[in-house]
């Protein structure tokens, strides 16, 4: 049986002199992952870096021995995906305040994590999208807060760019890792909403998403249709849930339409109504309070804190040790 982890390497660091974790799942992408760690270490704030490697073959092992000596490296002998790799990375983490970025992602400021940190600053804010530009594609940031100061709150955040409290993220669970590629996220965001914390839209410099011209795009519209019914059949109350997945299907098909991939996406459609009945003793759906507002945010956009508030639940702590915990924050 082959071991699990192929490779480590694991530096030994002052961890009470960082101000935060970055971990990095990657897989073949040894020259973006390069740019992206030495954007990194360029930035105005000590971070420990973690590469979480899914089994890649492209030197990337070599690199970060030559290149990098001072970055923990874990290469998996079997590939994992993403939702895997981010939930390992995290778990390993020093700091409370962990970011994650893709591999094809690039920190063009040194001061996007130091400004990322400040937006921790309520008890609520459980997660922060990160603003990023996809610059193949068009030179708009996105997502943003409209107010600097302000606290928008988001239906989600996307992977290119965003930060959790490690607290937070595994006391949930993390990421669900039959997700596998595509929508873990989202996922995690209602499920983080459901017990009062939010994901706030940050206003630091933004990050550079370059999306890798290596990118699986058939593998990501499956697994995305697979997981838009498995996230449903997770979290949706019951009252909702046969309008929502009739709504999730039609609107699979359609996506297949227009991407010119309907056999992908329907196979990847009917892959995720398969996996319903073996996970059937994991559907957890959220309350319908939390349900109607995730509808919300998603429809009309990201909503101010001050006017969601009183529809969030209670925090699972006292409101004292919150103000503590936000005042220890790096």
């Amino acid at each position: 049986m082959r071991p699990s982890v192929l490779f480590e390497m694991q530096p030994n660091k002052d961890n009470s002199a960082l101000a935060a974790s970055l971990v990095i799942p990657t897989y073949n992408r040894r020259t973006e992952l390069r740019e992206l760690l030495s954007s990194a270490q360029k930035q105005t704030v000590p971070l420990e870096i973690i590469i979480m490697d899914d089994g890649s073959t492209d030197g990337t092992e070599q690199m970060m021995s030559s290149e990098f000596p001072d970055v923990a490296f874990h290469q998996q002998a079997v590939s994992k995906g993403p939702a895997y790799l981010r939930n390992r990375g995290i778990e390993r983490a020093s700091c409370n305040i962990v970011f994650s970025l893709d591999d094809d992602s690039l920190f063009v400021s040194p001061l996007a994590v130091e400004q990322t940190l400040a937006e921790f600053d309520h008890p609520r804010v459980g997660a922060v999208g990160m603003p990023h530009v996809n610059i193949r594609e068009e030179m708009l940031v996105r997502p943003r807060s409209a107010t600097p100061g302000e606290i928008s709150v988001a239906h989600a955040f996307v992977g290119a760019a965003h930060a959790v409290r490690r607290d937070v993220f595994l006391k949930l669970g993390g990421y669900r890792e039959h997700f596998f590629y595509m929508g873990e996220e989202g996922d995690y965001c209602l499920r983080m909403l459901n017990f009062g914390y939010v994901t706030r839209l940050g206003n630091a410099d933004p990050v550079h998403h370059l999306e890798s011209p290596r990118r699986h795009t058939p593998l990501a519209d499956r697994c995305g249709r697979r997981n838009d019914i498995l996230f449903a059949w997770h979290n949706v109350p019951s009252a909702w849930l046969p309008f929502h997945l009739a709504m999730t299907t039609i609107n699979g098909f359609r996506s297949g339409v227009e991407a010119g991939n309907v056999l992908g996406m329907l196979a990847g459609t009917i892959s995720g109504y398969a996996q319903v009945w073996p996970l059937r003793h994991e559907r957890q759906p959220v309350s319908p309070p939390v349900y109607r507002l995730h509808r919300r945010l998603k429809k009309r956009g990201p909503l101010r804190l001050e006017n969601i508030e009183r529809d969030l639940p209670a925090l699972p702590c006292t409101k004292a040790s919150n103000v503590d915990a936000a005042r220890a924050l790096p």
